[in-house]
């Protein structure tokens, strides 16, 4: 079933790739007007302004909370009846340690508040914050994708996986357009978004 969007696309693959290369382009887009830097770090309204910054030309619920259940490889995401007060818990954790950080992130991956599009704005969302706390961004280009969704999978359950493939990742180059750009397309990867690369985006037909 392919997912009602603004562009009238009926056709599952090239709705995945359009989406990919308008998002990319707004997650560049972000970066280099400085909007990133605009968000109220660590807030449910940074991720939705991000979601909706990302996908807003494609989907009418871009940085809406879902109002439908959804569920993943068997997983369940918070129900939708019970999601504003996830969110609600989750706006009140702390988030001034790196572990503070995951935990927090980990949390808002369980809740997976919108209809698509939670992986690519949250791992965003997530960057926001360690930049702002610990001055440090992780290197999605460094975590494996296998790895990466093995330990997300495990990681409400037990972080401990997440938190040390994450650790390993971590950069100082916190303002570098490289590391943010290969970022967005390891980002992209996971999901098995991976036609377009970020840096040539604004030069595709």
């Amino acid at each position: 079933m392919v997912l009602e969007n603004k562009l009238a696309i009926t056709d599952s693959l090239e709705l995945a790739r359009v989406e990919e290369k308008m998002s990319k382009k707004k997650a560049l887009e972000m970066f280099e007007t400085g909007l990133l830097d605009t968000f109220e770090v660590g807030t449910f309204k940074a991720l939705s302004d991000i979601h909706k910054c990302l996908f807003a030309e494609i989907y009418s619920f871009a940085g809406k909370v879902r109002n439908v259940n959804i569920a993943k490889g068997g997983f369940r995401f918070v129900p939708v009846m019970y999601l504003e007060a996830a969110l609600d818990n989750i706006a009140k954790m702390p988030q001034s340690t790196f572990n503070e950080i995951i935990e927090k992130y980990v949390e808002m991956n369980v809740a997976h508040p919108f209809r698509e599009g939670n992986g690519r704005s949250s791992r965003i969302w997530l960057d926001t914050i360690l930049k702002k706390e610990i001055r440090r961004v992780v290197d999605w280009s460094k975590v494996d994708k296998e790895d990466y969704l093995l330990a997300m999978e495990r990681s409400p359950v037990k972080d401990v996986e997440i938190k040390v493939l994450l650790k390993e990742a971590l950069t100082d180059k916190i303002n570098d357009r490289e590391v943010y750009m290969k970022g967005i397309d390891a980002s992209y990867h996971y999901e098995g978004y991976n036609v377009y690369k970020t840096e040539n985006i604004n030069n595709e037909k």
